[in-house]
């Protein structure tokens, strides 16, 4: 338990941000909090104005601290979701160098690290491997498995290593009513200290809670920062965007990032993304091919494409409906494995248009761990057996795609060119059939084969009915659902 005694500190109201009396308070509260117990800190650092203004001050407090009280490690993390704006990655990765640099120098125990979602979390091994349709309101699935996801795992290393760690956040209370009420929900441990709402043993410290957006620029504005970066840089980079920051997320209660920059550039939450527009009409016009990129993928949200993109069955296999006003209408699954390959060759297509016209001719969109990734779910999950990928990737970039070597040497295009004509001669679901062969694919050449009983089961207990089938029963008109999409 911190041994924080109570102050009264306040922003915005009789004392100015920038008065040095509240800065010496807002530092004394800081380091009692550091020095309140043997807990290493976690700090959360997007790049943005409230996480800068939060490390800021943090980093200014400590530095006045004899070397020999600096004995707990201050983690400063930033989640790189790969699929961040080129121009917001680049930044991050500068200032994430310049504070290990300067902290080493200062002999502060400053320690940046970038955490990353797992391969099989990462936004495109979702959408292309998995079929998972573009992020919207109700469904925003990229949030727990790209930001808050990595993020909790580096807490919880931490908090297993130590067993308790303090969490400092850039959250402010003026930034939305709903994280104003957020806040105020969180438990109280102490006067600076609440609990975390998810991780046990965690703690959240937010030290800026009460600055306005004013007071946050006039302190970082005004006063150098101590790991070397220009300021000024980032207050060029939010007139360009015109928005805010996409905070660092470390549980449901963040606000989605909507228009911001400091954030996902394929971003659909959203039905138009006015910063990057922004950005490419202030003189990056280089980024022009993600902005259509994005709004291209934006638009398969529209109902009527649903038709055309979208699977009949759930990923568990079955039809489902919901009843409405309208009556029983379908709920549409994963996009169509047709589909999900139309969406690699114009990834890849934007890929090669940043890499001739952008600044940095090695940019990657997509890394070729997740295209193995793609490639594995495409085989067990599609029965992909002309394994397509690399065949696309080739088309695409005109390189090879470097894969290992397959143990299995079984089914290929021939194979599932055979099978299909003895389904049709049967009148037999072909899906139905190649995930039954993939099923023994997985366990082949295993000592033990016992699930395989239960994967035929969860096989044949599938809706194999045909699209069309579906769609008269939905009363869809089926010849609006070809399969493609413009």
């Amino acid at each position: 338990m911190s041994k924080v005694k109570s102050l009264n500190i306040s922003v915005g109201s009789t004392e100015s941000l920038l008065d040095n009396r509240y800065l010496e308070r807002l530092s004394d509260t800081i380091r009692e909090v550091y020095l309140a117990d043997n807990r290493p800190w976690v700090i959360g650092f997007s790049g943005g104005k409230d996480s800068t203004a939060t490390l800021q001050v943090v980093w200014t407090s400590l530095s006045q601290l004899p070397s020999e009280k600096l004995s707990k490690t201050i983690f400063v993390i930033s989640s790189d979701t790969y699929v961040e704006t080129p121009v917001i990655v680049n930044y991050i990765d500068e200032v994430l160098v310049n504070i290990n640099t300067s902290a080493k120098k200062q002999n502060l125990p400053f320690e940046a690290h970038k955490v990353t979602p797992q391969i099989g979390n990462t936004f495109w091994v979702n959408l292309i491997g998995r079929g998972y349709p573009a992020p919207y309101s109700r469904f925003r699935w990229c949030t727990d498995r790209l930001k808050i996801e990595p993020a909790n795992r580096f807490i919880t290393e931490k908090v297993t290593s130590y067993g308790e760690v303090v969490v400092v956040l850039g959250a402010r209370k003026s930034e939305s009513a709903s994280r104003a009420g957020q806040m105020k929900k969180r438990k109280q441990i102490s006067q600076y200290l609440t609990r975390h709402c998810d991780l046990p043993n965690a703690w959240v410290l937010t030290p800026i809670e009460d600055w306005h957006t004013e007071e946050v620029w006039d302190y970082i504005l005004t006063n150098p920062s101590p790991w070397g970066a220009d300021n000024q840089v980032l207050l060029e980079m939010y007139r360009n965007a015109q928005d805010g920051e996409c905070p660092m997320v470390i549980d449901k209660s963040t606000p989605p990032c909507g228009n911001s920059r400091f954030g996902c550039w394929t971003c659909t939450v959203v039905a138009k993304d006015s910063s990057m527009e922004s950005m490419v009409n202030k003189g990056e016009e280089w980024m022009r091919p993600l902005l259509d990129f994005r709004n291209w993928l934006a638009a398969t949200q529209n109902p009527d494409k649903k038709k055309k993109i979208r699977d009949v069955r759930r990923r568990i296999g079955q039809v489902q409906y919901q009843n409405s006003q309208e009556g029983k209408k379908l709920i549409w699954g994963p996009y169509l494995f047709s589909f999900r390959q139309k969406i690699l060759k114009k990834l890849l297509k934007t890929q090669n248009l940043l890499r001739l016209h952008g600044p940095d001719p090695r940019i990657s969109l997509i890394d070729e761990k997740e295209l193995l990734k793609i490639r594995q779910i495409w085989s067990f999950e599609e029965g992909d057996w002309q394994d397509s990928l690399p065949s696309i990737y080739k088309e695409v970039t005109g390189e090879k795609l470097n894969i290992p070597a397959d143990d299995w040497s079984g089914m290929g295009g021939v194979e599932f060119e055979i099978l299909q004509q003895v389904c049709q001669e049967h009148n037999l679901p072909t899906g139905m059939l190649t995930e039954l062969f993939d099923a023994e694919r997985r366990q082949h050449g295993m000592y033990r084969r016992s699930t395989i009983y239960s994967d035929i089961h969860t096989i044949l207990s599938k809706d194999w009915r045909s699209r069309e089938d579906v769609f008269q029963e939905a009363g869809i008109i089926a010849d609006q659902a070809d399969g493609t999409a413009s």
